[in-house]
């Protein structure tokens, strides 16, 4: 296994549409357990294929339940319903995100509260499930990846300043910029 390179925002297969993924084979199967590991050393809870310049629709997740459960895997191909999102503006509290490929920021997104995921796993076979709150939100959130969509893309006017001067603080907002975990530190 190995880390992959995260891209930043402005690389543009971060602002594509992904293709389809055809070849079900070792090396999906490889890049995969990559990306688990990537995620993991991150830390995050989602890591989409744009994301470690693979332009294929994929993503990885993992998520704890209230309850404990852990629930992690691998959704290729997808295909996602959201029920509608909630009115208003988003509570910087509760509805704060963040991004892997915009790193050490946060800011508050509304987002769907339900959301189905139906995909096919490693071997190409199809399952569905049906998420709520954070596990509705990271499913959204990773699917925007696979569209060429960053959150940032879909904050609210007033956080677009921001956002403008940290990409030119931060020297991001062209292609070739990248970090991985494990190697490079990010200032928090």
């Amino acid at each position: 296994m190995a880390v992959l390179p995260i891209r930043i925002s402005g690389d543009p297969v971060l602002h594509s549409p992904a293709s389809p993924v055809t070849d079900f084979g070792a090396d999906l199967h490889r890049l995969v357990e990559d990306m688990y590991e990537t995620m993991d050393l991150a830390p995050g809870v989602g890591l989409a294929g744009p994301q470690v310049g693979v332009p294929l629709r994929l993503f990885v997740y993992s998520y704890e339940t209230d309850e404990g459960e852990p629930l992690r895997g691998v959704a290729i191909n997808p295909e996602l319903w959201i029920s509608p999102p909630p009115v208003g503006e988003a509570d910087e509290d509760t509805e704060s995100e963040g991004c892997l490929s915009f790193p050490g920021e946060r800011f508050p997104l509304r987002r769907s509260e339900r959301a189905l995921l139906r995909a096919v796993d490693l071997d190409n076979r199809p399952f569905e499930i049906e998420a709520e709150g954070w596990f509705a939100r990271i499913f959204q959130h990773e699917y925007d990846h696979l569209d060429g969509i960053l959150y940032t893309d879909r904050l609210e006017y007033g956080y677009t300043k921001a956002v403008a001067k940290i990409t030119r603080r931060s020297g991001w907002g062209v292609p070739g910029v990248s970090w991985t975990p494990g190697i490079d530190h990010l200032e928090d």
